[in-house]
């Protein structure tokens, strides 16, 4: 393992345990897009079948173990118990758009067609796009909190880290998966604009604003 791919999985850690401290902390989901968590967890689970029939390193399956129970407790936090707090209304995203061309791009392209392979393309063909609920909700109300910021910034990271990792492995290593690095510049790109704003305010102690956005705050 080198150093990136450390960095961007401690980004990836801290993104989800800001989340969780947030909602422990103020006792509210609210400005939080259940479906974007809801598609993380999927893409945890599609992703880790393997966690109990492939052991790799006592990292590699702490970290797996760590990532499917903070994205279980943020899922179980929106949906039951600060369930009251979860803007449903405001988490407007239709998940079928992105679920079902990830199922389609899974069985057209992938390595191997097997189980196991297929629904491990599907994470990561879901992964690049499961923060768009979440960023379409803050474009719908046109703010976000810094907490929510903050996650946002670390997650973006996390992805942004991987491709210096997979940069590093490829000129190190001479492997590159062409999959997982095209999916991982998709959902980078789909962080840039958030992370103008975060550099040009939040760091600035102003509250993160949508230009075009509503005006009641997340």
């Amino acid at each position: 393992m080198n150093l990136f791919r450390l960095c961007g999985d401690l980004s990836h850690l801290f993104a989800m345990l800001i989340l969780l401290a947030k909602i422990w902390k103020s006792r509210s989901v609210s400005g939080i897009s259940g479906k974007s968590q809801v598609l993380f967890f999927l893409v945890f689970v599609t992703r880790y079948l393997d966690l109990f029939t492939v052991f790799i390193s006592p990292y590699n399956t702490f970290m797996k173990c760590v990532y499917l129970l903070c994205s279980f407790v943020t899922c179980f936090f929106i949906y039951s118990k600060f369930r009251s707090t979860y803007n449903e209304e405001g988490d407007k995203f239709r998940i079928e758009f992105i679920l079902v061309p990830a199922v389609g791009m899974a069985f057209l392209v992938h390595h191997d067609f097997n189980i196991t392979e297929l629904l491990w393309t599907f994470s990561i063909y879901l992964e690049s796009v499961a923060i768009m609920p979440q960023l379409q909700m803050i474009a719908e109300t046109g703010e976000a909190e810094s907490i929510t910021s903050h996650y946002l910034f670390f997650q973006g990271a996390y992805r942004a880290l991987y491709i210096v990792n997979w940069y590093w492995r490829y000129t190190h290593e001479n492997f590159v998966d062409k999959i997982a690095v095209v999916a991982g510049c998709v959902q980078t790109v789909l962080y840039m604009d958030f992370f103008y704003l975060y550099i040009t305010k939040v760091l600035y102690g102003k509250r993160l604003t949508i230009p075009g956005g509503g005006s009641q705050g997340v």
